[in-house]
């Protein structure tokens, strides 16, 4: 049975990210991930994230993620959802130790189920993708 246990974060386009990164920083929250065409901060520590995402950015577009810190939940939310006949894509690891898969809700909004390692992403990777 799936079960979701915590919303992690959401994912919006930004059409400055200089502007957008500031503007967050502003707010108190830190960068953990930075990249040419997108960054990823969060709200303290291990807390609720927000990724912008630059105007070149393709790899993803808005969306909002579950989080979890056991790979085989994603994997086995995975195949449930694919034996439900819900379209999903395929897991994919993430150069940063996270692992995820994009699906559409009943709505067709974009949303992602991410594995992210109990300790969080690393905060010392503020260059890269």
């Amino acid at each position: 049975m799936i079960s979701v246990k915590r919303l992690g974060h959401i994912a919006i386009r930004v059409k400055d990210m200089t502007r957008a990164k500031s503007f967050y920083l502003s707010l108190g929250m830190i960068l953990v991930w930075e990249a040419e065409d997108w960054c990823y901060l969060e709200a303290g520590p291990g807390r609720d994230g927000l990724a912008l995402l630059g105007p070149k950015y393709r790899d993803a577009g808005p969306h909002f993620a579950f989080h979890f810190v056991d790979r085989e939940e994603v994997d086995e939310i995975h195949k449930q959802l694919k034996e439900s006949g819900i379209q999903v894509g395929e897991v994919h690891d993430h150069r940063d130790g996270t692992a995820s898969f994009y699906l559409k809700d009943s709505e067709g909004n974009w949303l992602e189920m991410l594995y992210e390692p109990s300790g969080g992403i690393p905060t010392n990777r503020l260059s890269g993708n």
